[in-house]
């Protein structure tokens, strides 16, 4: 029989696990792991660091239970300095006559604690709001306070959401709505003119550049939004007719979310600042050319054009939006516009953590056979184990072969009776220990055949998570993206359990199979063993960008536990929590559904009362049966761990 490689538990390493689980690559400066084991969080990217294992410790300790988001503010704060100082240095360093005007696009994440930490960021740049629909425009109207920021307004607008944007300029807000349909001009001509109120008009430009990435279709000739040229003539002609030509002084473009090729994006700003001058040689008094979203965040370290990652650095971005509008202006002798963009994922992806804990584990090994006590044996068993200690040194493409033959050859003799359960269970646990074996010997091997290939995700571990991919990983499951995942301790061991994720969830497709990895897309992740008694949680990165908000309640699990965390040097851990928001309840949920609780208790003690008539149950214990019921409507919806 061949022994099993095993991962050289002895020489496994800090730089192991940091290089294992990328921090370097996907979390650049701001994630790392101390001598502990421990995964720290450097908020400002210098050496002040924070445990994430002790942020989950203290919010265990106010009584939030896991699955909890984490929100680090000071990286929150972070990166919208970043942005905004990158800018500003490419706009000083091309000698750029205008200025950067950059707007937080309110629907990546609309929670208020997030907005709020943006625009106090944001204050020193003039930091602006986004909307694309009319809640999100009643929280910028309401939210924004700085008259010298913008409010740029996106997506379908009917007859109200036009009069609340002219409201806004009658509040003396920089508050632009952009015609993403020919359809909208009228109404706005018809609605300014009747409220006596001049708007400030931006024009949506369908380029013929076309997207790439997972959102690659929201951008070229068949996008959703946008005119085309000969719309955007029609529009100008409507505008001037009615005395409204000079209130168009944006053009606006979006190429796409996550855009992971730099070159997609020099392409679309070239194609847009054509349009932008064109548009003043018309005579309108263009300002403003803002290039929309699609600046990406690294999910996987790999820095590449992979639909998960980027093939550029912010600093990259910024100068070649400014390098690349100076240019198309100069060459047509017009002005530079005023610069904005509506990054969205790329400020709050990093800030937000999801942790959650592993409550159990699903293995096709966790249980060996007893030995069938016949005193013939089956054929077949005999040549299982044959396989499993290799009597005939085959090779492990030919002992797979070969197991999966005898494997289907018991499943017939089942089937037809001529093998009884316990025969059943022993072939079954005998050919898994075979796959086992070949997946492990066959790790490391120069080339490993696709069939091969395929085992270590088929023998993998299922370890069970405490929380639902629906509702806080929404896009893992909608459209495959990835996210980084590592354990938040234990990172000075080596992790020599290959594994997949599952949720709590009752829907097969909860789960995590996809796994970032700096040059292909892993099957499994390495964990570490499970200790009796002692919790083991792991960390969902870069979760800070439409996730929060996209979740879904299937199943009714909704939303987690969240703390918001500050860096503190006089506090003994660095940190302290500022704020903590509890998830929902199961009342809440079961409300969102249309059910009171207070009604189902009542339902449920008629029910009660019934049986004790009945004489099923007795008065006490049908008390303490209601009681019960009535306790966890107000508890959460998420497992309560053994641990």
């Amino acid at each position: 029989m061949t022994p099993p490689k095993e991962h050289a538990k002895t020489s496994w390493t800090i730089a192991d696990a940091e290089n294992y689980y990328g921090l370097k690559r996907w979390g650049g400066p701001h994630f790392s792991v101390d001598d502990d084991g421990y995964m720290l969080v450097h908020p400002e990217g210098d050496q002040r660091a924070i445990r994430i294992h002790e942020i989950v410790k203290e919010a265990i300790g106010k009584g939030l239970k896991l699955p909890l988001t984490i929100r680090i503010q000071d990286l929150l704060r972070t990166r919208v300095v970043e942005l905004n100082t990158l800018f500003a240095e490419a706009i000083k360093d091309e000698g750029y006559d205008g200025r950067y005007r950059g707007v937080f696009p309110i629907k990546v994440n609309q929670l208020r604690e997030v907005v709020e930490e943006i625009q106090e960021a944001g204050k020193a740049f003039n930091y602006g709001l986004e909307c694309g629909s009319k809640p999100e425009l009643m929280i910028a109207l309401a939210m924004h306070k700085d008259p010298k920021s913008l409010v740029i307004c996106n997506g379908y607008k009917d007859d109200e959401f036009i009069q609340l944007v002219l409201a806004g300029r009658r509040l003396g807000k920089e508050i632009y709505l952009v015609v993403e349909q020919l359809s909208e001009v009228s109404r706005i001509i018809q609605i300014s003119k009747k409220l006596g109120i001049k708007p400030l008009i931006g024009f949506r430009v369908k380029l013929s550049a076309t997207g790439e990435g997972k959102w690659a279709s929201s951008a070229g000739e068949d996008a959703k939004f946008g005119l085309t040229s000969p719309e955007i003539i029609d529009a100008t002609r409507r505008l001037k007719r009615a005395g409204l030509s000079d209130c168009v002084k944006l053009v606006h473009f979006h190429i796409g979310s996550q855009v992971p090729n730099i070159q997609t994006i020099k392409k679309a700003t070239v194609e847009a600042a054509r349009f932008f001058c064109e548009l003043h040689k018309m005579g309108l008094p263009m300002e403003i050319m803002d290039v929309g979203g699609g600046l990406g965040v690294d999910y996987d370290g790999s820095r590449s054009n992979y639909e998960s990652s980027m093939n550029y650095t912010m600093r990259e971005y910024a100068r070649d939006v400014v390098y690349n509008i100076k240019n198309v202006c100069s060459e047509a002798g017009v002005p530079v516009p005023d610069i904005v963009t509506e990054s969205g994922r790329a400020i709050v992806a990093p800030h937000s953590i999801l942790v959650t804990e592993v409550c159990d584990t699903i293995s096709k090994t966790s249980v060996e056979a007893k030995r069938s006590t016949k005193r013939k044996r089956n054929p077949v068993l005999r040549d299982l184990d044959a396989i499993l200690t290799n009597e005939h040194r085959s090779s492990a493409l030919e002992r797979f072969h070969d197991a999966q033959q005898k494997k289907e050859e018991a499943n017939n003799l089942f089937n037809l009776g001529y093998l009884d359960l316990t025969e059943r269970a022993e072939a079954d646990s005998t050919y898994w220990k075979i796959c086992k074996e070949v997946a492990v010997n066959s790790k490391g091997d120069a080339y490993v055949p696709d069939e091969l290939d395929a085992l270590p995700q088929m023998m993998a571990e299922q370890y069970v998570c405490n929380f639902s991919v629906f509702q806080s990983l929404i896009d893992h499951w909608a459209c495959d993206q990835l996210f980084p995942i590592a354990p938040l301790h234990r990172l000075n061991e080596s992790p020599d359990v290959d594994a997949t994720l599952v949720d709590i969830t009752c829907d097969s497709e909860g789960k995590v199979s996809k796994f970032t990895d700096v040059e292909d897309v892993r099957s499994t992740l390495r964990l570490h063993e499970l200790k009796a008694k002692q919790p083991y949680y792991l960390g969902f990165f870069l979760v800070g960008a439409y996730q929060d908000i996209m979740g879904d309640l299937h199943n009714l699990f909704g939303r987690v536990n969240e703390v918001h965390v500050f860096l503190e040097d006089d506090e003994e851990d660095g940190f302290y929590i500022e704020d903590s928001i509890k998830g929902f309840t199961i009342n809440d949920v079961l409300g969102f559904t249309q059910y009171d609780g207070h009604i189902l208790t009542r339902l449920m003690k008629k029910q009660i009362d019934r049986a004790t008539k009945a004489d099923k149950i007795k008065p006490r214990e049908g008390t303490r049966m209601l009681d019960e019921y009535a306790e966890l409507l107000r508890g959460p919806t998420y497992l309560k761990t053994s641990k």
